[in-house]
């Protein structure tokens, strides 16, 4: 694998770093374990495009020096979907943050996974609203505080993306974390390189707002923390559970139709 600096220089626009992002956020980390997933791939930067929607994640295009298409709030999945139609030859990859895919975008969420359309979806779940004020998200934990749920935390239910993603029929689902940096680009990795909707949901800190609201201290806590609630899938201590839970091959939207026939994969 890669190492951190090494081998990736050419998927990333360094002349843009240091990033926009807040100090200790781990949007930085899935930037660097992307461009090591590329690396591993080999795919020319020309030939990937990362979309990204609207929101912190939606920021992650920027930094990288594929082809980039930055779209509006909730519809990352419905350009990209377009996209792949249009050029089945590109690999597609897309950006974009619990909120972004699971509240105004959920539609376009469980429609492209249902279709089994060919592109890789990047969740960033930092369970909270990171750009717009620190609201209550989809996947905000029963319990959490946000800036919408300031007293004894969040009443509503949080969304399980891992078994959203299953039940709307996405081929190949993982979950990680930023804390396990060598694992991210393995899974982005598998998941690019995997014929069908691929989702990876990557838990990763926002020490700004999640974590000063709930007392969990600046970034280093933080990792400990993502380390401390997640677990193996047969782990019932654990607040989120970890791995690759589902790896089919079925064909992919567009097989059937011949729609796909000048895809080439690396």
């Amino acid at each position: 694998m890669p190492r951190f600096g090494e081998s990736v220089d050419r998927y990333l626009r360094r002349e843009l770093l240091p990033t926009v992002w807040c100090p200790g956020c781990g949007n930085g980390s899935i930037v660097q374990a992307l461009a090591m997933a590329l690396a591993r791939i080999g795919r020319e930067p020309e030939d990937v495009v990362v979309v990204g929607g609207i929101g912190c994640s939606g920021r992650t295009p920027f930094y990288l020096a594929t082809n980039a298409l930055h779209t509006t709030h909730g519809r990352a999945l419905a350009f990209a979907t377009g996209l792949k139609l249009a050029r089945p030859d590109l690999e597609v990859v897309v950006t974009s943050g619990d909120g972004d895919s699971l509240a105004i975008g959920g539609n376009h969420f469980i429609h492209a996974a249902r279709r089994n359309l060919d592109v890789t979806l990047l969740l960033f779940n930092n369970a909270i609203y990171g750009m717009t004020g620190g609201q209550a998200a989809p996947t905000t934990p029963t319990g959490s505080r946000t800036s919408t749920s300031p007293g004894s935390g969040s009443t509503e239910r949080s969304f399980d993306a891992v078994e959203l993603a299953m039940a709307a029929g996405a081929t190949f689902v993982a979950r990680t974390t930023t804390f396990d940096v060598q694992e991210m680009p393995l899974y982005i990795e598998r998941a690019i390189r995997h014929r069908g909707f691929s989702m990876v949901e990557i838990i990763t800190q926002c020490p700004t707002y999640y974590g000063r609201l709930n007392r969990l201290g600046e970034a280093p806590a933080m990792l400990v923390w993502e380390r401390d609630m997640t677990g193996e899938p047969s782990d019932d201590q654990h607040g989120w559970k970890t791995g690759v839970f589902r790896d089919d091959d079925l064909p992919a939207y567009g097989d059937l139709t011949g729609q796909n026939s000048v895809r080439t994969r690396a």
